[in-house]
């Protein structure tokens, strides 16, 4: 975003700052947990988060029917009411499967959209950016768009981000491109809000005027990442940094040693008694001591 004066300040952002990408609880026996998810949602925003992401990565889309992406939305919606921005996830490699996603979200309560950039068939740029613009020209809602090349297979490249900025419904992206240089680049020349989608750029990107993030391991430490962003817009940067360094092991272990973010969080959460239920196949549960390092770190970080 560029800014004419350096005392004028940025607008706020879409959806709050602090946003869960929030796990999908499933009962014992694999089917949708909507009263754990009302309860896991209702803990998420008393503990600091501005908003919630349904049917993510950490979500387990892939694997969700569409009925339950909607009854999904319809219950945290109920339980949140308006404390904080519901986002539903509707991407998929299929435009029009997409586009009827976006308008079952809309109808179910959803503030706003997060779209994936289409997986598996690698479509140019061009034909990435035709699939967004239909998809923000058949619904009201707000759209981000979801930048993750390492899962997709394509990443948006900048010049698309800029461009797609134009449409008055394509309002954020989530960034997992691991290209700081280019979030920089979209920034400066877009009035994009810009979340960090991976915990270890939460206040690197916001320092440099990110709008927040969208994180995984705020499903664990809600609290302790909102206040890593409180004490950056309180002045205490080094705090902050010092906030965000305590947090590195948690982030490590539960994005980075070898299993999906959704296996680590839900199996800490089943450990510690909050609903999770368990990850649908193709995924496997954690080990014992996968669960053990995972504890052994939550509990080392929210000690105080």
């Amino acid at each position: 975003m560029t800014y004419s004066s350096a005392s004028t300040p940025p607008p706020a952002p879409p959806f709050g700052r602090t946003l869960c990408a929030m796990i999908t609880p499933f009962t014992e026996g694999g089917s949708l947990d909507l009263d754990g998810a009302q309860r896991l949602a209702e803990r998420l925003v008393a503990e600091g988060c501005d908003g919630l992401v349904l049917s993510g990565t950490t979500g387990e889309s892939p694997t969700t029917t569409d009925a339950e992406k909607a009854q999904l939305v319809r219950a945290v919606r109920e339980a949140v009411g308006e404390r904080a921005s519901v986002l539903a996830g509707v991407g998929t490699f299929d435009t029009r499967h997409t586009v009827e996603l976006a308008l079952e979200a809309e109808k179910a309560g959803a503030d706003g959209l997060l779209v994936v950039s289409p997986y598996y068939s690698k479509p140019p740029q061009e034909a990435i950016e035709a699939h967004f613009r239909q998809i923000a020209d058949s619904t009201g809602l707000p759209i981000t768009l979801y930048d993750i090349p390492g899962r997709t297979g394509t990443r948006i490249e900048p010049d698309i981000l800029i461009r797609l900025a134009e449409h008055p419904r394509i309002v954020a992206v989530k960034d997992c491109s691991y290209d700081f240089l280019a979030a920089q680049k979209v920034i400066s020349r877009t009035e994009l809000a810009y979340y960090a989608g991976c915990d270890e750029h939460n206040l690197a990107l916001y320092a440099v005027g990110g709008a927040g993030y969208v994180s995984t391991v705020a499903n664990l430490v809600p609290a302790q990442l909102r206040a890593v962003l409180d004490l950056f817009d309180a002045g205490e940067t080094a705090k902050a940094a010092r906030l965000q360094q305590r947090a590195t092991p948690l982030v490590e272990l539960t994005m980075s040693a070898g299993l999906p973010g959704t296996v680590t969080v839900k199996a800490l959460l089943n450990d510690l008694g909050l609903p999770a239920g368990p990850v649908r196949a193709p995924l496997l549960p954690a080990g014992r001591d996968a669960v053990d390092g995972l504890r052994a770190a939550y509990e080392e970080l929210t000690a105080g």
